[in-house]
């Protein structure tokens, strides 16, 4: 059981993978940009954790769905997995954003009749024919 906290950290990453996947947001759209972002993310808020917990606002508490295995005092490892999960959720709800901007934009463009080549966020793709009725 001590598994627990880890695979379901682990499963919520798979499913941003997915996501990520499917509508090229993050690391599939520049996978270099995108672990450079996620790296220090996760550094920045390992030495905000690290902060907290040399000032004693962080400490870990105990749980038996926890390893139980740390990298500092306070410091579990699932604490980095989530760290990562964190900023990638981040990025991928950015993206997702950007690309609900990117249509409702195309969508107020061809009621105006002013119709682009290129669609934000995803340069030389073709906006998608509207049939009229």
């Amino acid at each position: 059981m001590g598994l627990l906290y880890l695979l379901f950290l682990l499963l919520s990453l798979g499913c941003m993978v997915l996501l990520d996947h499917r509508f090229r947001l993050f690391f599939f759209a520049d996978v270099r940009r995108a672990a450079a972002v996620l790296a220090v993310g996760v550094l920045f808020f390992t030495g905000w954790d690290l902060a907290g917990i040399g000032s004693d606002i962080f400490y870990r508490g105990e749980t038996p769905f926890m390893l139980g295995v740390t990298l500092a005092p306070h410091l579990p490892v699932e604490e980095i997995f989530f760290l990562a999960f964190l900023c990638y959720l981040t990025m991928v709800v950015f993206g997702l954003v950007r690309l609900a901007a990117g249509h409702a934009a195309e969508r107020a463009a061809a009621r105006t009749g002013n119709h682009t080549t290129e669609q934000p966020g995803h340069p030389g793709r073709r906006p998608a024919e509207r049939t009229q009725r």
